[in-house]
């Protein structure tokens, strides 16, 4: 997901995103471990949390707003993010292992906004999602963790939750305007080296 917000303090209601971590190269749709679900987090230890900390770091060189871990390139279901919701409050967490509830029947209302993906950078299309969501987890010592939020924060957990399933939001939309949105990122390739953003 893209457009991270200001650096306002953020809701942390599970702690602060790990620091100290080297941003990494982004992965791109078309490479297989971007589709395809990702294995389960089992072993909650310094590595884990080192995988976050560089998460973290290559999310916000990226300037964006949540990473999973297969857009740099490690097969396993895990998500960092910090983003706004509808009231521009900004809430910050990690997420293993997610598991993703949405509203239902009378309840569910789909809301049209562009979306965009780190991982075919520079090209955004409109795509329908319920507009509120929840999510919960494990933090990276093995917590149970749980988000909610609305606008754009309802869209981040539903975003980076289908990555960890193997789902890219390209999946979600019609042919033509995947096709419009890969035109989009071809067009502005140059300017996203494979390196992005750690380059």
């Amino acid at each position: 997901m893209l457009r991270r917000m200001s650096d306002e303090a953020p809701h942390a209601p599970h702690g602060p995103l790990p620091e100290g971590g080297t941003a990494r190269p982004i992965t791109r749709w078309g490479t297989p471990v971007m589709h395809r679900p990702q294995q389960k987090v089992t072993a909650y230890d310094d590595e884990l949390r080192a995988l976050a900390a560089d998460m973290v770091a290559t999310m916000y060189a990226a300037d964006g707003v949540g990473l999973a871990a297969c857009q740099i390139g490690v097969d396993l279901a895990l998500f960092v993010f910090d983003c706004h919701d509808k009231d521009g409050e900004r809430t910050v967490g990690v997420v293993c292992n997610p598991v993703l509830t949405l509203p239902e029947g009378k309840d569910r209302h789909l809301e049209e906004a562009d979306e965009g993906c780190l991982s075919l950078p520079g090209a955004f299309t409109g795509c329908a999602r319920p507009d509120v969501a929840s999510v919960t987890g494990t933090g990276l010592d093995g917590e149970p963790v749980a988000f909610s939020g609305n606008g754009l924060l309802a869209r981040c957990l539903q975003h980076e939750t289908d990555h960890t399933n193997g789902t890219v939001f390209g999946d979600r939309i019609p042919t033509k305007a995947r096709k419009k949105l890969n035109k989009a990122h071809e067009e502005r390739a140059d300017e996203y080296p494979l390196d992005w953003p750690a380059g």
